[in-house]
């Protein structure tokens, strides 16, 4: 790749949103710095998530310089916490100098520069460390002849990231002293090297992230105080001043922005005057207040469930067992927005059911913002649909939550899946090379057989799946399913498996003739 078009910037929010979104708890159990509150993954995720919900919104034809400036204003309005907000500031470096060319290198000093300038008293050790070490190794003599080399240098970037991820601990006595790396750091190596993969067309989405070398915990070094957050209108002499004052009253100031608009980051003793401060400058808006000594929960009234669904069939089906429903396109993930005002929808109590791994982390990021509101959220680990069919069958709202929550997961868990879907294109496959037409058969998650109709390949994978034991068939029709599908699979479990119970709905979902649940 020679230049990163607006497809690739795509590509990399989202690439860089899913792997923070898997790494997210790994990296909350490094954070101990500023304050060890536990939820720098978390931030980062949310942070990043908002960048590429921002750009995937966007029109496939839109130029670079409104892809990467779109980029830049979703991080800058969704950055949550220290690292969140700095990393949104690095974005907006990037996007300063890529949207008019392809100079990596020259993008990457802007964004070390400017995070830099956005906090109030830096600290090494921490993001801005790694960020600037990525920052100069692009700009050695040593690669000056690879400057317009795109993969050489992100390459160097990500490996410069990950080395200084590792001196953190050399260069800050806490991080020393509780055995981990800068949780901030972990996160922006993970983001570099989404860009590297990116540029490089490399296939793996293994990130390591360096775990404790000594037991924690995460809370103990929470001090009182409050961490305040908001979006500022106001002009840059205005955010001058707001800046002192806030400088005086707190510390882990960090304010990012510009063109006026900023987002606001400081930990104070008290509340009240920094949200006064920023009355004086401006229009405060999105204000956000967490009391970091402790954090409480105030469930709202009622249980609730959320549901992901991909079809109108199976959209109704949960409705119709009480569930608030999430819709989705085959293909696609629900957005933040959405999910979080379902969960907000379900109640005080709710049990959040993705049904695709995509839409697993998205809800993973919804429920974080949610208990910020006091909403109790648990996200199951649902990957398919049948199996959130399965978890709503035990679904029982007079349960205590947690014990609800147990028995949802438990009939999840017990539930295999499998689809099939026809292949678009020749692809190299774990059960042999397919060809446009062919019939894939999938068994959690696998192409586990190839085959010419949707008839024998369905009656191969239901086969396979209660070979190990089963006592419940679920059968999902897709809008394009011929008539007969599900009788047919019908007829052969009666030859075969005369003891299994069989369930069909009309799913109507797009792109997978046939899903496949076995209890």
């Amino acid at each position: 790749m020679e230049v990163l078009d607006p497809p690739a910037v795509r590509r990399w929010a989202r690439l860089a949103a899913d792997a923070l979104g898997r790494a997210r708890a790994e990296i909350d159990a490094l954070n101990v710095f500023p304050v060890a509150d536990g939820d720098t993954g978390t931030n980062l995720h949310l942070t990043v998530l908002s960048a590429a919900e921002a750009v995937e919104a966007l029109p496939d034809d839109v130029d670079a310089a409104v892809m990467w400036q779109t980029l830049s204003y979703g991080a800058l309005i969704g950055a949550r916490g220290n690292s969140g907000v700095i990393v949104s500031q690095a974005l907006r470096g990037l996007a300063e100098v890529l949207k008019d060319g392809a100079d990596l290198r020259a993008g990457l000093l802007r964004a070390a520069t400017l995070a830099r300038e956005a906090v109030a008293r830096p600290v090494e050790g921490t993001v801005l460390s790694v960020l600037e070490a990525a920052a100069r190794a692009v700009q050695e003599e040593t690669v000056q002849e690879e400057k317009g080399d795109l993969a050489a240098v992100a390459r160097l970037a990500a490996g410069a990231a990950r080395a200084a991820l590792r001196r953190t601990p050399e260069q800050l006595d806490v991080l020393a002293r509780s055995g981990v790396v800068d949780a901030g750091g972990a996160g922006l190596a993970i983001i570099l090297e989404s860009l590297e993969r990116v540029i490089t067309g490399s296939h793996s989405d293994r990130y390591d992230v360096p775990a404790p070398t000594s037991r924690i915990s995460p809370m103990t070094e929470v001090g009182a105080g409050y961490e305040v957050m908001y979006l500022l209108d106001a002009d840059e002499a205005a955010v001058a001043k707001l800046r002192e004052e806030l400088d005086a009253m707190g510390d882990s100031l960090v304010v990012v922005g510009g063109e006026g608009l900023w987002n606001v980051h400081v930990h104070v003793g008290e509340a009240g005057p920094a949200v006064e401060a920023a009355l004086r400058a401006g229009r405060p808006y999105r204000i956000r207040i967490t009391y970091l000594a402790e954090r409480t929960h105030r469930a709202g009234a009622g249980r609730g469930v959320v549901a992901v669904a991909a079809g109108d069939g199976i959209a109704a089906l949960f409705e119709e067992c009480g569930a608030v429903v999430v819709r989705r396109a085959p293909g696609t993930r629900p957005t933040l927005p959405a999910m979080l005002a379902a969960i907000r929808e379900a109640g005080g109590e709710v049990a959040v059911l993705p049904n695709d791994e995509g839409a697993g982390a998205v809800a993973t990021a919804a429920a974080e913002i949610a208990r910020e509101d006091g909403v109790v959220v648990s996200v199951l680990p649902t990957r398919a649909t049948v199996q959130g069919l399965a978890a709503l069958a035990v679904h029982d709202p007079l349960r205590r939550f947690d014990d609800d929550v147990v028995a949802m997961t438990d009939a999840a868990g017990h539930t295999r899946h499998g689809h099939l879907v026809v292949a678009d294109r020749e692809a190299v496959t774990s059960a042999g090379v397919c060809r446009p037409g062919d019939v894939l058969g999938l068994i959690d998650g696998d192409v586990s057989l190839i085959g010419g109709t949707l008839e024998e390949v369905a009656t191969l994978v239901v086969d396979r799946m209660v070979a190990g034991g089963g006592e419940l068939v679920t059968l999902v029709t897709g809008a394009d399913a011929p008539v007969g599908l599900a009788g047919h699979v019908e007829a052969h479990l009666r030859a075969i498996r005369p003891d299994v119970d069989l369930v069909v709905y009309d799913g109507e979902q797009g792109g997978y003739p046939l899903l496949i649940g076995v209890e």
